[in-house]
């Protein structure tokens, strides 16, 4: 299945690259998602359904296949498992310059699901899909407009380090094995609101059938 979104942000594309291609900062904007830990040029983690009163989680891991600093285009492939079936994506997003301040951002995504999770139909998931983009388009603008106290500081730290101020010396990271992500658990994806309408107008055929049936059950019970 493939599907094709795209949103604007109001950065620069150079700033814009710089915040889409770092998976650790963008995650809290992803709907449902919870990024745990990174080894090399693994992310792992998971996302959160719920459909009506079922909820259910699925554990992937992401990695980046491709990264054009100079196309402002990358190739990102994930992969995810749960109780209600598997998932593989093959994202391709790109940047587009609409002005100074001004960034298009297009994703491309390639998605194959197996399992309960199918069985929402081709329909549906497309629809599902751009309302989350959507929503993550938001929390991205939030999180750029929250940036711009965090570019200020990291100026004035470089102006330190210009004169001859050095910089304090980071604490020692161990390299070895995985490094775990200290993010905040999410609140499962409502599918049922995010598709809303699309999925009601398949729910109110099949309840006009029930209807209908009713009806003529009552009818032959009176004869």
């Amino acid at each position: 299945m493939e599907m094709t979104d795209s949103f604007e942000v109001a950065r620069s594309i150079d700033d814009a690259w710089a915040v889409l291609k770092d998976v650790e900062r963008i995650a809290p904007c992803l709907p449902g998602a919870q990024l745990q830990e990174i080894e090399g040029d693994e992310y792992r983690g998971v996302v959160k359904v719920k459909l009506g009163a079922i909820t259910a989680q699925f554990k992937g891991a992401a990695v980046f296949e491709e990264q054009d600093d100079e196309r402002r285009r990358f190739v990102l492939r994930g992969k995810g498992r749960g109780t209600q079936g598997n998932a593989e994506a093959l994202i391709t997003a790109s940047l587009e310059a609409l002005s100074d301040s001004t960034t298009q951002v297009n994703v491309d995504t390639d998605l194959k699901i197996t399992g309960k999770v199918a069985q929402m139909g081709r329909g549906i998931i497309p629809e599902v899909s751009s309302k989350l983009m959507g929503q993550f388009a938001e929390n991205l603008a939030e999180l750029l407009d929250s940036d711009s106290g965090v570019e200020s500081d990291a100026a004035s730290a470089d102006a330190d380090r210009a004169a001859g101020e050095a910089p304090e010396p980071e604490p020692f990271a161990d390299s070895s094995g995985p490094r775990k992500v200290d993010m905040p658990e999410p609140e499962a994806v409502d599918l049922l609101d995010a598709a809303g309408t699309p999925i009601l107008k398949r729910l109110v055929p099949l309840v006009g059938l029930i209807v209908v049936v009713l009806v003529v059950r009552r009818l032959l019970r009176k004869r």
